[in-house]
């Protein structure tokens, strides 16, 4: 049986990530702050589907957090053959708006523990001629949209770019750019979603199913769902000015800055 890593396990995307590959028979590398919560979706997804679910209470805004999740990637004698960087959330308010420590607890998040994890998980699987990393980003990386959709944007590029360099090697690499997701994410950064059009919000669960098809045809970007390639094969033919008109509207309107 194979064994997968997936990082901000406990809601959303993580959690549909957890429940796909545990149906498919994969052990499980559950991490989360919450130890609580973590310690919960093991025992049901470990008596649902027989298969063995570890858990990793850390915090990725933080040196330990991370550490201690690179640490369970370099483990060889326990390998981990797929790692999904999913952790990550958005400030509520304008650039100037969010105190600088915000921001750079985001960055810390969304760009130093994917590199990190990211490397400490390659290098195991690149030894060993298979593996493969997801890492999560989002459509904003497509639009110049603050500092969330910049962070984003660098998840997009630093994939791409890695799977190209690993090319060869039995390793792939993927970046998952979904759209508007039913979790938390907008509750705990204190988004209200009242104003958001019904047709724009997709399902963690079908979102995960066609990520993971995604990533078995070799992709290095998925845009998983019709709707959204459409509005990003507009995007590609708006000019840049604008578009950040565009985008700053609607940011402001809908998503995290």
């Amino acid at each position: 049986m194979t064994t997968a890593l997936i990082t901000g396990s406990t809601a959303g995307i993580g959690a549909a990530f957890a429940r796909r590959l545990a149906a498919q028979g994969h052990n499980l590398v559950l991490v989360a702050r919450d130890t609580k919560r973590l310690a919960e979706q093991a025992t049901e997804l470990h008596d649902r589907h027989g298969i063995e679910a570890e858990v990793l209470a850390a915090d990725l805004s933080t040196d330990e957090g991370i550490a201690a999740v690179e640490a369970r990637l370099g483990d060889r004698t326990h390998p981990v053959d797929l790692l999904v960087n999913n952790a990550g959330f958005g400030n509520k308010g304008r650039y100037l708006e969010v105190s600088m420590a915000d921001e750079l607890a985001m960055l810390k998040v969304h760009i130093e523990a994917v590199l990190r994890l990211t490397s400490a998980a390659t290098e195991s699987m690149r030894s060993r001629g298979r593996g493969g990393v997801v890492n999560v980003a989002s459509v904003a990386a497509f639009v110049p949209r603050g500092t969330y959709g910049a962070s984003k944007a660098w998840v997009v590029q630093f994939t791409q770019g890695a799977a190209r360099d690993l090319a060869g090697s039995g390793v792939r690499m993927m970046a998952l750019c979904p759209g508007f997701v039913r979790t938390e994410f907008h509750q705990r950064a204190g988004m209200g979603t009242d104003n958001i059009p019904g047709w724009l919000w997709l399902d963690a669960d079908k979102l995960v199913a066609a990520a993971l098809a995604d990533l078995a045809r070799g992709k290095t970007v998925s845009i998983p769902d019709p709707r959204y390639k459409a509005l990003m094969g507009v995007v590609k033919l708006t000019p840049r000015g604008l578009l950040g008109g565009v985008s700053s509207r609607t940011g402001r309107k809908y998503g995290p800055q």
